[in-house]
């Protein structure tokens, strides 16, 4: 009887506590939130010492996401600088819908939009210009014809005829040259349906574009 009472003392003396195993799965946390902070920063780190890394990235979002949009896509772009405010852009647009359009004005952040683009020599409005049938492609830019509009850094000038003050970011005069950011981009347009003309708004994400 005694003989059983000392292994049962034994068996209490070797066996964890509550407090023990509590202590143990708080440890197990501990390590893997360390673990989880040194990968973040790391990653940031990366990122901070690579700048182009996140650039190139946001460039490829926004590609991607306009690419896909519709009925409005934008397949191609580029942009140049023309001051240190302001930004020309090359941007190529394609009809993805069903039914025919025809852009209006373009539009960007803080509910800026202008309805004309610059020929060379005088502002026409865009709505002469930029209808588009299922599928077809038109373009804003200086190549091959002159059909172009400047972005302005937001609140460093007012929108005004071909003169869009949307950019939150422009290209630089000397390399890099960075990029355009223009946020809350997007058009006005009219599709037309069975005879009837609709008008409607199409804004989507920040257009960003790799400065040439």
């Amino acid at each position: 009887m005694r003989l059983m009472r000392v292994q049962g003392a034994i068996g209490l003396a070797c066996k964890p506590t509550a407090g023990a195993q509590l202590g143990q799965g708080a440890t197990e946390y501990l390590v893997l939130l360390a673990v989880v902070l040194i990968v973040a920063l790391v990653s940031v780190a990366l990122l901070g010492f690579f700048p182009g890394m996140a650039s190139d990235a946001q460039i490829t979002q926004s590609q991607a996401y306009w690419q896909s949009a519709s009925p409005i896509a934008i397949t191609e772009t580029a942009a140049g600088a023309s001051t240190a405010i302001r930004s020309v852009p090359y941007i190529r647009v394609a009809n993805r819908g069903a039914y025919p359009i025809r852009i209006t004005k373009v539009l960007g952040g803080d509910g800026q939009a202008i309805s004309a683009y610059y020929n060379g020599s005088v502002d026409v409005n865009m709505s002469e210009s930029y209808y588009l049938a299922p599928g077809e492609e038109k373009f804003f830019g200086t190549a091959p014809a002159v059909r172009w509009f400047y972005i302005f850094l937001e609140s460093s000038t007012g929108t005004s005829g071909h003169s869009l003050a949307a950019a939150s970011s422009v290209c630089a005069l000397s390399q890099p040259a960075g990029n355009l950011v223009v946020e809350d981009f997007g058009f006005e347009y009219i599709t037309y349906v069975d005879g009837q003309q609709i008008t409607k708004r199409q804004i989507g994400k920040d257009l960003t574009i790799k400065c040439i």
